[in-house]
Parts: C-alpha cells; sequence; structure tokens
C-alpha cells in the first residue's frame, strides 16, 4: 500500500523537484515486465541499518547537494545483497549523504529483486530499473542541476553486477527508452562487486537468484561482464579485498584486466585486509577518500 501511495504522489510532484531529500516512483504507470499482485516488500530495521527484501515496486531517493557546493555531477547507487535483499542503509543512504556533502548529486536505487512469481522475465527485472533511473535523472538533468554528461552509476556487492551490467550492456534494450535517452552511464563506481558468473569465480547466489538453478551458457556469458568490455565501456574506479570469502577477488581483477584491455581509464584499489562489506576495515572514510580522488580527477574536474 505504502509503494501505490508513493506512485499516485509521484504523479503529482511538479516538474522542478525540491533539492530536499525525495522518494520517486520510477515508473508513473504500469511497471515493465511485472505480473499484477499483491506488493510483497518486506523491511527489517536492526539498528540504524534498513534492509528491504522482495522489492517489486523501484523508487529513487533523491539526495541533492546545496547549490553552493554542487558539481554538476550525479551517481545513482545501487545497494547489494545477492539479489536476494539490498542493504540499503549502509551501502545506500549513508554513500549517499557522503556524496551530497562533497556536492555530488545522489540517487539510491531501490531496484526490484528477481522473483519468478513478480516477473516475466526475472533475469531482466534488475537492468530494467537501472537503465530507467538513468533515464530519469538525466531527463532531469537541468531541474537538479546535473551535467548530463556528468551522470554515473555505483553499485555494491551484487549491485555491483547491476551497475557492471548497465556500464555494459547500454545498449541493450532491457527497458522501453521512448525517448532515445542516452543510456551509458558516464562513469562507474564498484565496491566488492560481483562482476562474473563464470563457475570458478561466481558468487553462486547472485547467479542464481537472477538466472536461476539451470542458465544457459548463453546467459551465463551474457552477464559475465568482464567479457562484455568494450572500448566504450565508462570509466571505472574498482575496490576490493583480498580476503573476501564472499565474492573473489577475481572478479574485480577480470573486470579491471578487460578495462585496461580496451584502453578505457580504471583505477583499482585493493585492501589486504576488508573481508566482503568492509565492515570494520577499511574504513568508510578510508576507500570512500580514494574514490572521490579518482572522482574527482576523471569526471568532476574534467
Amino acid at each position: 500500500m505504502i509503494n501505490k501511495l508513493i506512485i499516485l504522489l509521484t504523479m503529482l510532484i511538479p516538474a522542478a523537484y525540491s533539492s530536499a531529500q525525495e522518494v520517486i516512483a520510477l515508473y508513473k504507470t504500469d511497471i515493465p515486465n511485472a505480473i499484477a499482485g499483491p506488493d510483497r516488500e518486506k523491511i527489517t530495521v536492526r539498528g540504524s541499518d534498513t534492509s528491504y527484501a522482495q522489492v517489486c515496486v523501484p523508487t529513487l531517493t533523491a539526495y541533492l547537494p546545496s547549490k553552493g557546493i554542487a558539481t554538476g555531477t550525479a551517481v545513482i547507487i545501487c545497494p547489494g545483497g545477492g539479489y536476494q535483499m539490498l542493504v540499503f542503509s549502509r551501502e545506500g543512504i549513508r554513500v549517499a549523504k557522503a556524496f551530497t556533502e562533497h556536492g555530488i548529486a545522489a540517487f539510491v536505487l531501490k531496484y526490484r529483486l528477481p522473483n519468478d512469481s513478480t516477473m516475466e522475465d526475472k533475469a531482466i527485472g534488475p537492468a530494467q530499473d537501472a537503465q530507467r533511473a538513468i533515464e530519469l535523472v538525466r531527463i532531469h538533468a537541468s531541474e537538479w542541476g546535473i551535467n548530463p554528461d556528468k551522470i554515473g552509476i555505483m553499485g555494491f556487492s551484487a549491485g555491483g553486477h547491476l551497475a557492471a551490467t548497465a556500464s555494459t550492456h547500454y545498449n541493450y534494450a532491457f527497458s522501453e527508452n521512448s525517448k532515445s535517452v542516452n543510456l551509458r552511464p558516464d562513469f562507474s563506481l564498484l565496491v566488492y562487486p560481483v562482476i562474473s558468473f563464470q563457475d570458478d569465480i561466481a558468487h553462486q547466489g547472485s547467479k542464481e537468484s537472477l538466472l536461476g538453478k539451470n542458465p544457459s551458457k548463453e546467459q551465463v556469458d551474457f552477464y559475465s561482464n568482464e567479457l562484455q568490455v568494450s572500448k566504450n565501456t565508462p570509466p571505472a574506479f574498482i575496490t576490493h579485498a583480498m580476503d573476501d570469502k564472499v565474492v573473489p577477488i577475481e572478479n574485480s581483477r577480470r573486470y579491471y584486466r578487460a578495462l585496461r584491455a580496451n584502453d578505457v581509464n580504471a583505477s583499482f584499489k585493493v585492501y589486504e585486509v576488508g573481508g566482503h562489506g568492509y565492515l570494520q576495515t577499511p574504513a568508510f572514510e578510508n576507500w570512500f577518500c580514494e574514490c572521490l580522488k579518482w572522482l574527482d580527477a576523471t569526471i568532476v574536474n574534467k
């Protein structure tokens, strides 16, 4: 019911959006690729952490910097969670607020989680939402004080897979894109990302959630993003820990090598210790500062 109210309220929002934090429905009318049914979304709150499961009504939560420090750069943030849940506070809201303090607009994407009971084709649902998010931010760039040529995408863990999919499959029509908006992100920021679905390094939970138990080789290769890199793939900042036992660092290594082989600007910050999720080390301020330095040099100040 709450998500249905969000859709109705969003249809009443004027074209000039306020600079305050705001939840925006990704689709104003019918959600593509959706099977009609009740809203099954589940919210879990543990202390300051909020996570979502069974998301079937996608939204963007906008965080805009004050006009005095705005750089015109924007990033769409995809929280992780193995395509089974969204770690929304820690890998979304916290990061968005930090970006705004540095003059960067941030949009946290609550994307649909793959589910055969809510989607006609669960494999394309998250990518449809990522492309639609890019489309919306570009369409409203001038209203939000954003340079349409400085819109990127960020992802954590499985959200990193989604961000990498958006970065390598931008010419593939997951979404309708009736206004023929450029869906290529201008940069990507990938934090301990799932990249590949190849058996030797895949995060099996993410792979099965998105593609099912017995995907074809064609599906596996299509969603193994290191195999989809080209010279036009957006520049990327990547960070991963060597001791990650959940998503092997080889995911990031292969994507970084593919980028460099295609002469794409890429930076790879490796931490010896950090595990998966960077829960204690490296500190948020540490890796986020490295991300900002790369972003400033590559995008913001260009």
